[in-house]
């Protein structure tokens, strides 16, 4: 009876221990400092989900590893001179560390290099650039996302195909690596590529421009949106035309209109990344690298085919509502 009552306390104490532990490392993982924290994106854009979920993202982990997060942009995708201006000024606001999603792959690695030069710490998310001069990278394997793509259209090629590609900001890399993996998934029908044309990624300018391709080329059946803005502009010139049953459109990100336009048949089929994940990773990354913790070097943060039919199951739904209350 004694050994049972002393077993119990000791069972309660190391109870009461470990949650004093628990609490010991949410709330004092690095009680000497707060950590600053600047998060470059290529643009602040609060209508497009992408943007909106990776910058929430980034501000919840801010939150839970009690950082202090500033947050600025340039205002478009493509405007890298002043996305180059801005790691400038971030350099000398002396941070502990910069995210960063770099709006082109070559026009700012010399401005990316001299973070490193500063003894800063660098994580990029979403995007590269032609050096490996980063920490940590967390982004979608772009590549991959593209084949996916590409590998999913190859299924309604004909003899008579005709192929367009839409991408973003042209010498972004993600709009290089996902045309390259479009291509690679196309295979043998690669050749039926009849144009590709750049965005900017805006809605407008990607709806006029598939208004011009249908005119152009009046036989397209296939297209590919390499982002949320292209693939949602290409869809809304398509539904508006009425060519919904004649055209397949295929786009990665999934918006709520995105996912609208699937679920109406607009779309064929979307890849979805998963950008909350994407901006919530490279925070936590860069905290435990303050930290002194080691960190995988390239963390894909995943990608995932919906077509209106699978859109209904309960992964996939999770997926696309994500915040959805049950």
């Amino acid at each position: 009876m004694k050994y049972r009552k002393y077993r119990i306390v000791w069972i309660m104490t190391a109870f009461v221990l470990i949650q004093i532990g628990v609490l010991f490392l949410i709330y004092w993982k690095h009680p000497d400092k707060t950590y600053h924290v600047i998060f470059i994106p290529k643009i602040i854009d609060e209508k497009t989900d992408f943007w909106k979920l990776l910058t929430e993202g980034v501000e919840m982990a801010a939150v839970e590893n009690q950082v202090d997060v500033t947050i600025v942009a340039p205002e478009s995708e493509e405007d890298y001179e002043a996305q180059n201006q801005l790691i400038e000024w971030a350099i000398l606001q002396k941070p502990d560390a910069i995210l960063l999603t770099p709006c082109s792959y070559t026009e700012s690695t010399e401005y990316v290099k001299k973070i490193k030069e500063q003894g800063i710490v660098l994580v990029l998310i979403d995007s590269s650039i032609d050096a490996d001069v980063a920490d940590a990278v967390i982004a979608t394997n772009n590549i991959k996302i593209g084949e996916v793509e590409g590998n999913f259209m190859k299924r309604f090629v004909s003899e008579d195909s005709c192929i367009a590609i839409i991408g973003h900001v042209k010498n972004s890399s993600t709009a290089i690596e996902r045309e390259i993996g479009v291509r690679k998934g196309l295979g043998e029908y690669e050749e039926k590529i009849v144009d590709v044309v750049f965005c900017d990624s805006d809605y407008d300018k990607a709806y006029t421009q598939m208004m011009n391709l249908l005119e152009k080329y009046p036989s397209i059946d296939l297209v590919a949106g390499l982002n949320e803005y292209s693939a949602v502009g290409a869809a809304r010139a398509i539904k508006e035309k009425g060519l919904e049953k004649q055209i397949k459109v295929v786009g990665i990100d999934s918006s709520l209109e995105e996912i609208q336009m699937l679920e109406e048949g607009i779309f064929t089929a979307i890849v979805m990344q998963n950008p909350f994940k994407m901006g919530y990773m490279g925070m936590e990354v860069a905290v435990k690298i303050l930290d002194g913790e080691k960190v995988l070097k390239n963390i894909d943060s995943g990608c995932q085919l919906i077509t209106k039919d699978s859109m209904y199951t309960e992964e996939n739904q999770k997926l696309l509502f994500p915040f959805r209350e049950e």
